[in-house]
């Protein structure tokens, strides 16, 4: 090897690099000649250093040379040298960060902050590390960098990063300038500032032309303003300049890789699979290149279903079961937006369906470990299918109803809506659609409320990007939804429409608030949460009591002590009503009802834990059985339906159960929507199944599907009577035509 790199380095002096720069050994001195766009010189500078007796200087060098594994190995010798020099594992550190080992990076600063408590540049690197999950300590890290070295002009730039990152642009362009001072030649401060200008809708040419004046091929510049672009939701935009990175620099993998992503997302396949490829082939095989990779290879195991105004795609294994149910939720979520925003799209909305979650993930955010359940992008969304999730853990109608909210509020605004409102009105518009899909004041938003944490509408963009504690975003849509709640309530539901339009024009958040509601962003702040507490009443200053007497309810029911245990329980629900998570008093009710033979009053407090937008699917069939039982066989079906919004796979006695009340009631679409779920799903009974469906037909009089579903039932059982039977019916009611 060392031999290869010699021959290397005569080379490049033989055909006239500069001996000067190849001479130079100084880690620095190559990374000035590169941040410069002086490749060649860069390049016999790093190979110079290959030549070193310093094994740190060998790192340095075989990591200028792209040789990532030799680098790595030289920093270990240099580290086992000298175990107190903290420089070497701090640079140690950003080559594993920039080679996708962010783990071991985090690590290695730890271990330079032991050695030297002082080294600002292990506490950039901890802030990069952190940057890179939309860590809150990113932020905190880089402003000790600073404390501990002001002239540290890359802990200003992570700084403007994390503040365009948050929506504040201002404090972006304060730590951007703050950075050129430092450093004349800070490209990715001019990054930034050419970012801030292209997110207002201004020029940004001033700022690229600068930086292309330091460097001419600084693609990395490029890709930085894409990666805003895209945190924005701006993916077309951000597509065209991850294109003018690798136009500048075609050895650009990773800015090649997030283009690869990128146009997934806008739903294409054959260019990101190249671009992907092409990325991995040269060894730039991060996490997200090499899933994305796999994801578009299981492609072929989907079924696509298409008309004018829908792409949808099914996995084949549960694309029969799913179809009707997530197509008669687009159609009427495409009317319904349709009409309330007055516009239609320009094309059809492609809807992508993922059987396991971490592929949705993929598909999403390029690797593992997402816990949104739907992504909109543009016109195309991802999700999460029930099968993804534990059954009652999610209601994927109510997601795709969100999802398709911010179809439409994105286009109508061009991408320019605020995080928070646009999420805001999404809850908002599920709750719209139907009480139960409403946003659920769990025990961690009480908490939050509580302890006074809802951030002011001017700043609660930063509670999705950069939270501040584990359940931020969670309160975040919480609180975003219910500011839309608030408006409509007290101005009309035509005043969120106008807010639509005035986002649509860039207008920031305070300015939007003041021209449209007449109020201060902070008069606002003040009346919402007044409303805001005065709605969750007595919950929020109850919760400690509640917590206990759930406590004292659960042991209760434990020893069946049932008559303290319907006190105790009726108390817990008044306290908060809408707690219907696990261990939820409604479920220890009914039992205890259903136990004493009060099957009335077991039906009147389910039906309550259905309204307050109880979802486990368990517990909603008991519900319909136990309204069966006295007589209510319009609502047991209204209630096995509603399970079909959040796991209608793989339960044949779901859909076998409402086809017969559907039947029953008349409602022949219902009841063949429901067995051809049945017939869908394989059942052992197929023959029963077909006959099922069969019925349904000849009584919807569909007298071709009859005798089709007939005939299957009868080629998987020839002997089956009642097949038999009903075939002869089918005949007979077939016109006899004229002789």
């Amino acid at each position: 090897m060392r031999s290869w790199k010699l021959l290397a380095l005569v080379a490049t002096i033989l055909v006239g690099s500069s001996v000067a720069a190849a001479a130079a050994s100084s880690p620095a001195d190559c990374a000035t000649l590169r941040r410069h766009g002086r490749r060649a010189e860069a390049q016999a500078c790093y190979q110079s250093l290959t030549l070193a007796a310093d094994p740190y200087l060998r790192a340095e060098g075989d990591w200028g040379l792209e040789l990532y594994q030799d680098a790595s190995n030289e920093f270990r010798a240099a580290v086992a040298r000298a175990d107190q020099n903290a420089l070497y594992r701090v640079r140690w550190g950003r080559l594993l960060h920039e080679r996708f080992n962010n783990a071991d990076a985090a690590a290695l600063f730890e271990e330079a902050l032991q050695r030297d408590a002082r080294n600002a540049e292990a506490y950039v690197g901890i802030a990069l590390v952190g940057a890179d999950g939309f860590d809150r300590k990113a932020r905190e890290s880089a402003a000790r960098a600073l404390q501990l070295d002001p002239k540290l002009f890359e802990a200003h730039e992570v700084l403007a990063n994390l503040a365009l990152e948050d929506s504040d642009p201002a404090e972006a362009v304060k730590q951007a300038d703050a950075a050129l001072q430092i450093a004349a030649d800070a490209l990715d401060a001019m990054a930034i500032r050419a970012a801030v200008e292209l997110l207002a809708d201004r020029s940004p040419d001033a700022w690229i032309q600068k930086m292309l004046q330091v460097n001419p091929s600084y693609g990395n510049g490029y890709a930085l303003i894409a990666s805003h672009l895209v945190i924005n939701r701006r993916y077309e935009e951000g597509v065209a300049y991850y294109r003018k990175a690798i136009d500048l620099d075609p050895r650009l993998w990773s800015a090649r890789s997030q283009l690869g992503i990128n146009l997934m997302r806008l739903g294409q396949e054959e260019e990101p699979f190249r671009q992907l490829e092409m990325s991995y082939n040269n060894g730039y095989r991060d996490a997200a290149t090499v899933n994305s990779l796999r994801l578009l290879d299981s492609y072929k195991n989907f079924t696509i279903f298409k008309d004018d105004t829908a792409v949808l795609k099914l996995d084949k294994k549960e694309a029969g079961v799913l179809q009707p149910y997530f197509e008669d939720v687009l159609r009427r979520a495409i009317a319904t937006f349709e009409k309330k925003y007055k516009m239609t799209l320009a094309g059809p909305v492609q809807v992508e369906v993922y059987p396991n979650h971490e592929d949705f993930a993929v598909r999403t955010y390029g690797m593992p470990g997402l816990g949104a359940l739907g992504v909109t992008f543009g016109q195309v969304i991802a999700m999460d299918s029930p099968s993804g999730r534990k059954p009652g853990s999610f209601n994927w109608a109510s997601t795709l109803w969100h999802e398709m909210n911010h179809v439409f509020v994105l286009t109508a605004t061009h991408h320019r809506a605020p995080r928070w409102f646009a999420e805001g009105l999404a809850v908002h518009e599920e709750g719209q659609a139907s009480p139960a899909w409403g946003e659920r004041l769990t025990p961690d938003i009480v908490v939050a409320l509580k302890g006074k944490k809802l951030l002011p509408v001017a700043q609660l963009d930063r509670g999705f990007i950069h939270p501040e504690y584990p359940e931020q975003i969670l309160v975040s849509y919480y609180q975003a939804g219910r500011i839309c709640d608030y408006i409509q309530g007290r101005w009309g539901a035509e005043k969120l429409v106008d807010l639509v339009h005035a986002f649509a024009q860039l207008t920031p958040t305070p300015d939007v608030i003041k021209q449209a509601l007449g109020l201060s962003p902070e008069q606002f702040d003040e009346q919402f949460q007044a409303w805001l507490y005065k709605d969750v009443g007595p919950i929020v200053p109850n919760f400690d009591e509640w917590r206990t007497r759930l406590k004292n309810l659960v042991e209760l029911f434990t020893k069946r002590q049932f008559d303290e245990a319907l006190k105790e329980g009726e108390a817990v629900r008044r306290l908060y009503p809408e707690y219907v998570a696990d261990a939820n008093a409604y479920e220890f009710l009914s039992e205890i009802e259903v136990t004493r033979g009060n099957k009335s009053n077991a039906v009147a407090v389910l039906a309550d834990y259905q309204k307050f937008g109880g979802e486990n699917p368990a517990t909603l069939k008991k519900l319909a059985s136990l309204r069966e039982d006295i007589g209510q066989a319009r609502e047991a079906a209204t209630t096995l339906d509603a399970i079909n919004e959040i796991y209608p796979v793989n339960d044949e006695d779901l859909h076998r159960r409402l086809g017969d009340l559907w039947l029953k009631q008349n409602n022949y679409p219902g009841a063949i929507c429901e067995y051809a779920s049945v017939v869908a799903l394989r059942p052992l009974d197929k023959a029963g199944a077909l006959f099922n469906l069969a019925q349904a037909y000849f009584a919807a009089r569909q007298l071709d599907k009859a005798e089709l579903s007939v005939l299957g039932a009868l080629e998987a059982a020839p002997g089956y009577r009642p097949a038999q039977q009903l075939l002869l019916q089918i005949e007979d009611a077939v016109p006899k035509r004229p002789q």
